[in-house]
This record gives C-alpha cells, structure tokens and sequence, in this order.
C-alpha cells in the first residue's frame, strides 16, 4: 500500500491576504484616500502595502492618473482570481468562527447626533445582551458626513433624515418624525401644545449654518409660506442650540426626540409645529459590504425593534405619514 503524501502547496506572493484585501479595496474604490477611510487606515501606510506588493509580484498592479489609480493591465487579469480568494477565506474564516451560527464581528454605525443619542444607548446593551460576539463602532455627524460614509462604505449602517414622501432605493423607513419649536422655560409662543408654522416668522432663531438639511427645509417652506427666519446665531452643535435656547432665550426647530429629557424635566419647552407640519422620515441605509453580513442583520433589526419601541413611547409616529405637507430637517 503506497504511503499518503501531504499535498505540497508552495506559497509566496499569497501567504498574507491582508494586503489582498488592499489591492481589491483600492481597485473597486480607484483612489487610495477612499480605500484608507474603507478599510480604517491611512493612506501613507496603505501606499506603502501598494508598493512592497508590487516589488513580491514584480509587476505595477495599479497606473497612477489624476483623479487616483486603476488597475494595470497585469491587474485586470488578476483582480477576480484575487476576490475570489478572499470570498472564499472569509466563508472559512465564518465557518472556524461559528458565524453560520451566531453573529459575530465589528458593526459600524453612523448617524445623526439628533437620532444617535436616545438611540445607541439602548442598542448597546440590547446587542451585547441578545448578540455578545457583535460589537460597535458609532460614527456621529452631519447628513452630508453620514452620507459620504455611507457612499465610501466606512459605515455598515446609516441612520438618515429623509425628505418628501418617497426614499431613495434600498433604504428603509423606519418612522415619521414630527418638527417642534422649543424654546425657554416660560416662554409664550411655545407654551401651547402646538403653534402654527407662521409663527415662526422674524423669531430669534439658532440654525445650522448652510448648507444643512435643517436649513434647506425650513428656508424652503418659509419662502412657501412668506415668511421671514432670522437666524440670531448659526451653530452645528446640537448641545450648544439647546443651552443658548434656555440661556439666552432664543428659539429652533427640533424633532421632540432630541429635546425629550430636557422638556420632560422643564428645561425646555416645545410646541409641535402645524398648519402646515414640519416633517421628515428617519430611514435606515445598509452598505453594499463592509462588515460580517450577519452581524450587520443582526444589528439592523435591534434598530428596528428599539424604533418601534420608542414610537410606542410617543416619541416619533410608527408609520410614515403618506404624503406628508412639509420637508423634514436635521
């Protein structure tokens, strides 16, 4: 009976797929900026992966042109070969790890500072408790920073205000968020349940400085309404409008949410805006690929759950408004 003999595989170029996953990174995104920010590195250290992988294969995988990098010739030929590999070390790595079973891996979200606070805390401890191998990274920011993330896939899930009735594809709505005018502890105009949009008209306002989707929207149903907003002040920080509200008594438009605990314990006060409402649609957008897809579903559901809870508490409606009469705002 002849002996068994080990199978002989002689590896060089291919024994470390890390810096593969580079070389497919900077070929699908074209630009080593993009691809750093994709995979949590910088761009002088993923130049030099480039470099000492193109002196191993003894051959330019990428031509440097003005607007970043593309595969070379030899790299177009090899580009598929190398995704395949990779796929099929991640479906190993899943099945050694038990992913096929639990969840597991680095989930990045990324949202607005107005959503992410009544929001993380809560998914925090429900992800550890019901999915102890998945953990978090959360990324705080504007629309436009949240978006970008999203574009460069440096998030794994988004968390947006939408505008109108209709989202974009591939997004999914998660509630329908009605705007409220806060101002001081005291204050008149707010004191009611409710006040008309007019009355937002020449108030002393604290905005977002443009451009911002906060601005846009209320600049745009403000001139369809004849109406004035006199900006006193314009900061992005969404700390700082709440304690100039209460401090020097000027005003915004926020969704009740982002105010709830100070209203709840009288420090600020807030009317829902009506006639026409101010409205806008928190959606939920997923990267095409990023992080470990289980994980990623894993975690899109808590948000899902803990959104339908917060609805129940009366902090957004449940159900998108059809139709709904004014934009939103962030």
């Amino acid at each position: 009976m002849q002996a068994p003999k080990a199978t002989a595989f002689h590896l060089d170029v291919t024994a470390g797929l890390h810096k593969w996953r580079a070389f497919v990174a900077i070929g699908e995104l074209g630009s080593l900026t993009r691809a750093a920010l994709f995979l949590d590195s910088n761009q002088s250290l993923l130049s030099r992966q480039l470099n000492a992988l193109e002196r191993e294969c003894g051959a330019r995988l990428f031509n440097r042109t003005g607007r970043g990098v593309e595969l070379s010739e030899v790299g177009q030929r090899i580009f598929p070969q190398v995704k395949a590999l990779l796929a099929d070390a991640e479906q190993l790595e899943a099945e050694i790890r038990g992913q096929a079973r639990e969840p597991g891996g680095r989930v990045t979200v990324g949202s607005l500072p107005s959503i992410g606070h009544p929001l993380v805390g809560r998914l925090f401890t429900e992800t550890r408790s019901r999915h102890p191998g998945v953990t978090l990274k959360i990324l705080e920011g504007s629309s436009g920073q949240v978006e970008e993330w999203l574009a460069d896939a440096r998030v794994d899930i988004a968390i947006l205000y939408r505008y109108g009735a209709s989202l974009p594809e591939h997004e999914q709505s998660l509630a329908t968020v009605d705007s409220y005018l806060i101002g001081a502890p005291g204050d008149r105009l707010t004191a009611p349940a409710e006040v008309p949009f007019a009355t937002l008209d020449g108030l002393p306002f604290i905005l977002p400085s443009a451009p911002n989707g906060l601005r846009t929207a209320l600049d745009a149903m403000a001139r369809q309404a004849h109406i004035t907003l006199s900006p006193a002040i314009e900061a992005d920080s969404l700390p700082l409008q709440k304690s100039l509200v209460a401090e020097a008594r000027l005003y915004t438009v926020l969704p009740i949410h982002a105010v709830w605990t100070e209203v709840a314990e009288g420090r600020l006060q807030a009317a829902r805006i009506i006639d026409p409402p101010f409205q806008r649609t928190i959606s939920m957008a997923l990267s095409k690929s990023k992080g470990p897809a289980r994980a990623v579903s894993a975690v899109a559901g808590q948000i899902q759950a803990i959104v339908a809870s917060m609805a129940r508490s009366g902090m957004w409606r449940p159900v998108p408004v059809a139709g709904a009469t004014g934009p939103g705002a962030d």
